[in-house]
């Protein structure tokens, strides 16, 4: 699918950026762009790549539209991953964030569609369903003007994954509270109640792949993911790096901030799919009959709501997580 294609990525030199460009490596593109604003990050990253020659490395901003003209010109997919994420950020500063991630998007959609680009895949996040936050609402956005993109063009499909908190990404708490318990000091926790999703940068990678590759346009795809209480996280951190019990702070709840994530909403459960053991799909509530036809042989999810407190990982499932993506 990939193979001497030429493959767009904004917000390219972050940590699903770097992932994904190493596994799209592995399917010998002809060319991939990293696209976003930061020049050190990018230099870092050419490096790290040993200048490998099919890599090109765009500076740019989603918020422009001329910019994103040029780097979509004769790409063949792109995977638009820039975002502003930090939920307090947005909360304080929402009109950066709507000129990133909801004015950004239609860039994407606007150039893509001019250039003839074959997919474009979306990265969202569950706090765009059910928003509470600002970032989640820009998120929701984003997915709407996605979704209905498809009705815009004839060649250009659009595409959107959802994912969780990925581990190890920038801003993850997971790094944060094990540096608070190396040093010895109070780990700050917003709540003892909250829950979250939890996935490896490789799972998200993998999600983002396998939506590139079966969506013919107009779905969302989510991965059956972990979740977990924050604080029995922080436990099995501090088992692990400290022989003193770990001292925990309740700092209460941010502005914007969820007790827990909610990845199918009860408004859309009811077109929700199973798709395969990892992946629900969901199809828009006026999907196209060929949306429809493509999906006909696959089951409806059984649950009204896909929240993270609904199962929770035991202490030495949280543990197996935290080894495998290399943070024990």
């Amino acid at each position: 699918m990939y193979e001497d294609k030429i493959i767009l990525i904004t917000g390219g030199t972050g940590s699903w950026g770097q992932e994904l460009t190493h596994k799209l490596l592995g399917y010998k593109p002809k060319e991939i762009r990293i696209f976003s604003r930061n020049e050190y990050a990018q230099v870092k990253m050419q490096h790290a790549f040993e200048n490998d020659p099919r890599l090109k490395f765009i500076i740019g901003d989603v918020r422009d539209y001329n910019a994103l003209l040029a780097a979509t010109r004769s790409a063949d997919y792109v995977f638009h991953l820039a975002a502003l994420k930090h939920v307090p950020v947005c909360e304080y500063q929402p009109d950066e964030a709507l000129k990133t991630n909801v004015s950004g998007t239609e860039n994407i959609i606007n150039a893509s569609i001019v250039n003839g680009v074959k997919k474009v895949i979306d990265v969202s996040t569950d706090k765009a369903v059910e928003p509470i936050n600002f970032y989640g609402m820009t998120k929701s956005f984003g997915e709407r003007l996605m979704i209905r993109a498809n009705s815009l063009s004839k060649t250009t499909k659009f595409v959107c994954i959802r994912g969780g908190n990925v581990l190890g990404t920038n801003g993850s708490v997971v790094p944060i509270f094990k540096k608070q318990i190396l040093e010895g000091k109070e780990v700050t926790l917003t709540s003892k109640e909250m829950t979250r999703f939890f996935l490896t940068v490789s799972e998200a990678i993998d999600l983002l792949l396998k939506a590139s590759e079966v969506a013919i346009g107009g779905e969302i795809f989510v991965m059956k993911m972990n979740a977990c209480r924050i604080v029995d996280l922080i436990n099995v951190l501090g088992q692990h790096f400290s022989t003193n019990t770990t001292p925990i702070k309740e700092i209460g709840i941010r502005p914007g901030e969820k007790l827990h994530e909610v990845l199918v909403s009860d408004h859309e459960a009811p077109h929700t799919l199973k798709y395969g053991s990892q992946y629900y799909v969901i199809l828009p509530t006026h999907a196209s009959n060929k949306l429809r036809d493509n999906y006909k042989g696959l089951k409806k999810c059984s649950f009204v709501k896909y929240q993270s407190n609904d199962v929770l990982m035991s202490p030495s499932e949280i543990f197996k997580m935290l080894k495998e993506g290399g943070f024990l």
